[in-house]
């Protein structure tokens, strides 16, 4: 090597799902770890010798790790590890162990001290993190819906978002906290469901993940896909071509769709997302929408970039600040950002 005396570490599920096949593989590495190991790291680089092995078993939550915020004004909390699901192309559950929820007083204690160090925006993580508290000890024991209100609570806290559910863990009461709860934004990231959300939240964002070329997936099989793409009208998708996953069952399944028919097929969905988004966004024109500034346009420096609750970036004329919510009357849209300008006199404080 270049720098003998240089320390190279994997980590993360890849590192955690092949274990010691890192180090044979790749003879240089001196430590690898996975997710729940992250607090030990700094304990092994400062050992007087290095010697290359890996922590493999699960530990911790990497949530009870000192925060570092890229914004002063947005934070995150890990509020569960880990999945009970059994997908067949994932391989989350093999990497990250079963469902673990965090103790709410311990989130609670958490988001308050975010609050207080100046957080408007909490988003709270979990693989599932709809699923959140079941496993919890029956005295401690409460929903993600009843977690959401208490979060509410916490003054300072102006918005709340989330992810990433599952549909099988979205619950009536969830749906109806996005209709009460002041904070809790209105946008949902869910997988191809939508029935139940807008009849409580008719004007709720929508987006999903959609994977293309699952094996087996036939035309017909498609052309529901498209279908149902169409008919929900999402604000926003992740399309995905299916890549096979060692170690999960997807990977060993016959009838894999040839990769020149999954390149055409996503090209048909992706154009089918971004024109139904682009129509959705539409209803956003001529009204005035609350926004969280966040800095500079990216396309832009002389403009304002923030974003809705509806989790929809806007780029903006105007002088606020960073941290600042402020009303901007939209004046455009595309199937990605809004554009408008800053209302007079329309700061929140």
């Amino acid at each position: 090597m270049e720098d003998p005396g240089r320390v190279v570490g994997v980590g993360g599920c890849w590192a955690q799902s092949v274990k010691d096949e890192v180090f044979e593989r790749f003879p240089f590495v001196d430590v690898a770890f996975g997710p729940g190991q992250i607090h030990r790291l700094a304990e092994f680089l400062t050992q007087d010798s290095l010697t290359a092995q890996g922590y493999f078993e699960f530990e911790d939550f990497s949530g009870h790790l000192p925060a570092k915020r890229a914004r002063d004004f947005q934070g995150w909390v890990q509020i569960s590890v880990g999945c009970n699901c059994v997908c067949a192309y994932c391989i989350v559950p093999q990497t990250r162990g079963r469902e673990v929820s965090r103790r709410p007083g311990e989130l609670i204690a958490e988001i308050e001290s975010l609050a207080a160090e100046g957080v408007r925006e909490v988003t709270l993580l979990g693989q599932n993190v709809n699923a959140y508290g079941r496993d919890l000890p029956q005295e401690e024991r409460i929903t993600f819906a009843e977690l959401l209100s208490r979060v509410d609570a916490v003054e300072g806290v102006e918005r709340i978002r989330y992810t990433s559910p599952h549909p099988k863990d979205m619950r009536e009461d969830v749906i109806r906290a996005h209709a009460e709860l002041p904070a809790l934004c209105e946008h949902i990231h869910l997988p191809l469901q939508s029935g139940l959300i807008r009849e409580h939240v008719p004007d709720c964002a929508l987006t999903t993940d959609i994977i293309v070329g699952f094996p087996g997936e036939a035309d017909e099989d498609f052309a529901a896909t498209l279908d149902v793409t169409d008919r929900v009208g999402y604000d926003g998708a992740f399309t995905f071509i299916f890549s096979p996953r060692r170690g999960t069952e997807a990977a060993t399944m016959m009838d894999q769709v040839p990769h020149p028919v999954k390149r055409e097929r996503m090209a048909r969905l992706v154009e089918l997302v971004q024109r139904r988004a682009r129509e959705r966004a539409q209803r956003f024109v001529g009204r005035t929408m609350q926004v969280l500034v966040e800095g500079p346009s990216r396309t832009d420096p002389a403009r304002l970039r923030g974003r809705t609750g509806h989790n929809k970036t806007v780029n903006f004329e105007g002088t606020a600040e960073p941290g600042e919510l402020v009303e901007v009357e939209i004046t455009g849209a595309t199937s990605t950002t809004l554009s408008g300008h800053e209302r007079l006199l329309s700061r929140v404080p």
